[in-house]
This record gives structure tokens, C-alpha cells and sequence, in this order.
């Protein structure tokens, strides 16, 4: 289905148990797409504001450049966001706070859209660490992320992996729901049927540490690209952030990148 491609392309903008929220929607309607995100290092920020295609169509899905966009806090603060073309609206001064709410606002087409996330407070990224299993003669690497998670409950983590230098487009997630208050010592689910790790491998691990909403997108992207046969669940739209039907995700979070070569 052309809107599950659409959201499965742009998602890198998991193991763990959640409840799928199936959300209705029509093959031929065509949709607005807003990505954007926030975090605690220096801005500025983007969102990019696109339009699905119908069923039908083909190419490139059309840009939104005259939309209004503006980005506030729970501590007072507010900017409209500049519009630099191609669809991508940028902050210029606005600062992502651990803590800190942010709300997010489009009108476009005379409707408006809203979203909120929450960055929450940083859990430091220690390490990665490498497990080498052999399995029938042929030898498998195994990424552990170390960290250790606070003692409250309810930390939910993404991770964006890249091996040398080239981006892989899987959904990784974890939260304490089973090991609160702990080191991890639980690895990526990688579908290893698309990615084969390697001795001298350069690998680097971006850590995000996400609010809720945001880490149970993420696990349902996962889900869909794992569905069909011998896969998971039946595809469907992730439920988001975003209000009044859009596409998309506000992503408010940390993040912390670690890298390794993995070793002979």
C-alpha cells in the first residue's frame, strides 16, 4: 500500500511488546507528510512538509512551501520557523531542553495540525559492545548498546545504526519495560537477512532517548517491515503524534553517538 511505503521510507527522520493501534485510511486520499524533530544539541531544527501521492501516481511526492510553522515549550518560548524551500522549514534560535514539552504547529489548506513530545533527560550512551557468535561454521556479531537505565520506569530508546558510513534503514527499539534500573545487556534485533556484519566493519550507533509515543511508532514501523509471510503483523498506519490525519512524526528527544570497528 503506497501511504505504509511513504511512512517506511522517511521513518529514519525494536524489541519490545506493544499494543498496535490499527488507524483507517483511504488508498487514493492524498495526505500531508510532517517530519520534524527536536533534540538537546544545538539547533537550528527542521521540519519537512510533503504530500502523499495517490495509488496511481508515480515519482517524487510534491513539497508544502507555504505552510505556517511554529515550534513552542512548556517554558514560554515560541518561534515561527523559515521556510528554506524543498518543504523544509527551519528554527532559528529556538533551544531543545531535556524536560522540556514542545509543541509543534502546521497550517496548511486551512487546517491545522498539532503535535507534542517530550524530550526526556539523557541516559549516557557507555558503550557498544560486540558478541561473536558461530553458528553452522559461519561466525555472526551481535551489538549490545551499553547503558544503564534509571531506576524510574518508563525510558523508552531508538537507535539509528549505520555500518561504514551507509545508513540501515531498520527500526530499532528497546525500553525497560522488562530490565528496569539495569544495564542492558539486550541486543539489536538487526534482520540479519538484510545486513550481514563483518570483521573490520566500522559501526556507529546513534542513541535517542524518546517518549513514548514516538518509541511505539517506531516499534510498529518495525512490525510492518517485518509483516507478510513468516513476518509479523498485518500492515497498517503506526498511530503518531500528529493530529487532524497527517502523516508523519514530531520527534522530540536526546541523542548520543558511539562507534566501533568490529574486531577480527
Amino acid at each position: 500500500m503506497k501511504n505504509i511505503l511513504i511512512i517506511i521510507a522517511m521513518a529514519l527522520f525494536v524489541s519490545s511488546c506493544e499494543k498496535i493501534v490499527d488507524l483507517d485510511y483511504k488508498n487514493n486520499e492524498s495526505r500531508i507528510i510532517i517530519e520534524g524533530n527536536i533534540t538537546n544539541q544545538a539547533g537550528p531544527y527542521f521540519v519537512k512538509i510533503t504530500k502523499s501521492i495517490s495509488l496511481a501516481d508515480t515519482g517524487s511526492y510534491p513539497t508544502i512551501d507555504d505552510a505556517e510553522v511554529s515550534i513552542s515549550d512548556d517554558a514560554g518560548n515560541s518561534e515561527i520557523l523559515t521556510p528554506q524551500g524543498n518543504g523544509i522549514y527551519s528554527t532559528n534560535s529556538l533551544k531543545g531542553v531535556e524536560g522540556r514539552t514542545y509543541t509543534l504547529t502546521v497550517k496548511s489548506d486551512e487546517r491545522t495540525y498539532t503535535a507534542q513530545s517530550t524530550i526526556p533527560l539523557r541516559v549516557p550512551f557507555n558503550s557498544i559492545k560486540v558478541e561473536e557468535v558461530t553458528l553452522g561454521g559461519d561466525t555472526e556479531y551481535n551489538l549490545v548498546p551499553v547503558y544503564t537505565d534509571p531506576v524510574e520506569t518508563g525510558n523508552n530508546y531508538r537507535f539509528v545504526l549505520s555500518v561504514n558510513n551507509k545508513l540501515i534503514k531498520q527500526h530499532l527499539v528497546l525500553n525497560d519495560d522488562v530490565r528496569n534500573g539495569l544495564e542492558n545487556t539486550l541486543k539489536l534485533e538487526i534482520d540479519d537477512s538484510d545486513l550481514k556484519i563483518k570483521a573490520n566493519d566500522l559501526i556507529a550507533i546513534e542513541m535517542q532517548c524518546v517518549d513514548k509515543k514516538v518509541s511505539l511508532y517506531y516499534t510498529t514501523l518495525a512490525l510492518i517491515a517485518n509483516s507478510g509471510p513468516g513476518g509479523g503483523t498485518t500492515p497498517n498506519n503506526p498511530q503518531n503524534n500528529i493530529s487532524n490525519g497527517a502523516l508523519g512524526l514530531f520527534s522530540a528527544h536526546t541523542l548520543e553517538t558511539k562507534s566501533i570497528v568490529i574486531p577480527e
